[in-house]
């Protein structure tokens, strides 16, 4: 496994474990998926760090800003533990800033939903998720690729990176009675919630996979579409995705995905940043480099609609969450 692909399993896996929303409270809050003995560590570590730096911390509105003395040393110390609260960001959205003399970290306070700082969300109704008796901050995602789809009855769904199972369940119903839906996911803890989320729906035309999305474990031509929600832009090639699409699709199949895209050049530290892949930043490509990648695939009548503009704070450049389709011809 690549280091991206560790670096997504990681933040994922941890998002399974902690899906329900946090508050962040009066100080600082700590991982959510942390172990009571693990937390007990990292709360030492920050009052540590707190006992040798902090000047000041203020709580407005639902953020926590924690100032501390600029050196070498607690620079290193505070990128260590701002990563490590990262991998739990549906607890809080952790930022670091520095000012030469002083070094901030933010706490701001987060509704659950994977990326919704950066993607934005899902866009689901409150039908839709009553249908299937799941929360809204079980997306991940950046947009509902149901609106995309025009899903048919007897039709087979893949939605690749399937996370808690949403968009699967959703494409059950619409695909039912003699249809089917895949997810495809690469985490056993994430595999676990869309199981158990499958059964509280009692949706019985659905399938969960284990699995990574550049190798799709189901065979040539098993699938009349395939959708995701803010999945394909984490992966590390693409191409191979794209290629693993079309080759599961069946003669006439339709792609039809939400996912991120660059309006503007990131700077290379910011490519090359772990977190910032996982935080669905990183991997984002142009829509020049998507659209050529899915005819490269052998995709047609390619499609991409920008649905909302990102600009990330402290970062040059510009991203976007956008609707994406084509065609198997």
């Amino acid at each position: 496994m690549s280091e991206i692909q560790d670096a997504v399993r990681e933040r994922y896996a941890a998002k399974a474990l902690q899906m329900a929303p946090r508050r962040v409270g009066g100080s600082q809050a700590l991982s959510c998926s942390l172990s009571a003995a693990d937390l007990e560590v990292r709360r030492a570590e920050w009052k540590e760090l707190d006992k040798a730096a902090l000047v000041s911390r203020e709580d407005r509105a639902g953020t926590v800003t924690s100032t501390y003395r600029a050196s070498a040393e607690v620079r290193t110390e505070l990128e260590r533990l701002v990563a490590a609260e990262r991998v739990c960001c549906a607890t809080a959205r952790w930022e670091l800033h520095d000012d030469g003399e002083r070094l901030h970290v933010t706490v701001a306070s987060e509704s659950g939903a994977c990326c919704e700082d950066d993607c934005g969300g899902g866009e689901y109704s409150a039908s839709e998720l009553a249908s299937v008796g799941i929360n809204a901050t079980s997306s991940l995602g950046c947009g509902n690729p149901m609106l995309l789809a025009d899903l048919r009855p007897g039709e087979r769904v893949l939605d690749l990176g399937s996370g808690a199972g949403l968009d699967v369940l959703l494409s059950a119903r619409r695909v039912a009675p003699d249809g089917h839906a895949y997810g495809v996911d690469m985490t056993d803890e994430m595999l676990a919630v869309a199981r158990a989320n499958q059964a509280k729906a009692g949706v019985a035309n659905a399938t969960f996979l284990k699995g990574t999305i550049e190798q799709i474990p189901l065979s040539d031509g098993t699938v009349d579409v395939v959708i995701s929600n803010c999945v394909i832009n984490l992966a590390a090639d693409k191409r191979a995705v794209l290629r693993e699409a079309h080759r599961v699709l069946r003669r006439g199949g339709r792609f039809a995905v939400a996912d991120m895209v660059a309006l503007a050049e990131l700077p290379n530290e910011v490519k090359r940043s772990l977190d910032q892949w996982a935080g669905c930043v990183a991997g984002t490509i142009s829509i020049d480099l998507y659209t050529a990648a899915l005819r490269d695939a052998g995709f047609k009548a390619i499609d991409v609609e920008v649905t909302r503009e990102v600009r990330l704070d402290g970062v040059d450049g510009a991203i976007a969450s956008a609707y994406i389709r084509a065609r198997k011809e």
